[in-house]
This record gives structure tokens, C-alpha cells and sequence, in this order.
């Protein structure tokens, strides 16, 4: 759902895809997509295509990453380094990682380094103040785009 309140805040003209593992989580984007009861009262998208698809098993590869102007992924604790790879072999110039683990944010931010990204930014969140986990929020952009 944050990716769809996302594109309804900044990529109202833009194709949107919103790939979970979890039923949930897309049986709510297509509430939202759909203009339900869980959709902005201003603006519902259009131009959603929801899959479920565990990107770890099966990653978009590079090749279908060439659609898309930005990527943003929020991995499981484990993190996301397959799905890193494929990024990383694409000619996505803008990737947003969400993490809730520095460890596998700093593996999965190394396989994107190495494939040409840079990181512009990285912001720690402390959303859980009772529990000793930290969320990351990076932005990742190739030089010259």
C-alpha cells in the first residue's frame, strides 16, 4: 500500500507495478488501484498492474526492468540480493532500497554499487521505539542520469 500512496503523491502520469509476495499486501493495492474503500478520496491509479511474484525465487530481470523509469523494493528481513543483481544489470536510473535490516541493506547496496549506482542519500528511520530495529530508506542513481 505505501507504494501505492507513493505513485498517488508523486507519479500520478506514470505506470505503476506493485510485485509482493504476500496476497495481502496486492489484494489491498488492487482495493486502492480499484478506487475501494482503502483509496485516497482524490485519486485512485489507473494504470496499476499488481502481481503476486516472490522476488527472491524469481526476480524481475534486467530485461524487465527496462520498462520502468524507478524501482522501489522493501525486502524481507533476508533481505533482497538476487533481486539486487537484476537491478544492477539494468539501465534503471533511480532505485529507492527500504530496508529493515542494515546487514542485508549493506550486502544488497553493494551488489547495486558495484553494478554502477551510487548512493545519493541514506535515512534512517526509528519507527518501532520499543524495539532496537531501524528501518533505512536509500536512494541509489546512476552518475550522469
Amino acid at each position: 500500500m505505501a507504494l501505492v500512496k507513493l505513485a498517488t503523491r508523486f507519479l500520478i502520469s506514470a505506470r505503476v507495478a506493485s510485485l509482493a509476495a504476500i496476497g495481502a499486501v496486492v489484494a489491498t493495492d488492487r482495493v486502492v488501484a480499484g478506487g475501494g474503500p482503502a483509496a485516497t478520496a482524490a485519486f485512485t491509479i489507473a494504470r496499476l498492474g499488481v502481481e503476486v511474484r516472490d522476488l527472491e525465487r524469481r526476480p524481475l530481470a534486467a530485461a524487465e526492468l527496462r520498462a520502468y523509469d524507478a524501482v522501489i523494493f522493501d525486502p524481507p528481513r533476508p533481505g533482497a540480493q538476487r533481486q539486487a543483481a537484476e537491478i544492477a544489470k539494468s539501465p534503471v536510473p533511480l532505485v529507492v532500497a527500504v530496508s529493515c535490516n542494515p546487514a542485508t541493506f549493506a550486502r544488497d547496496a553493494r551488489v547495486l554499487c558495484d553494478g554502477g549506482y551510487r548512493i545519493e542519500r541514506v535515512t534512517p528511520l526509528d519507527q518501532f521505539l520499543w524495539s532496537p530495529h531501524v528501518e533505512l530508506v536509500a536512494v541509489f542513481r546512476r552518475p550522469g542520469d
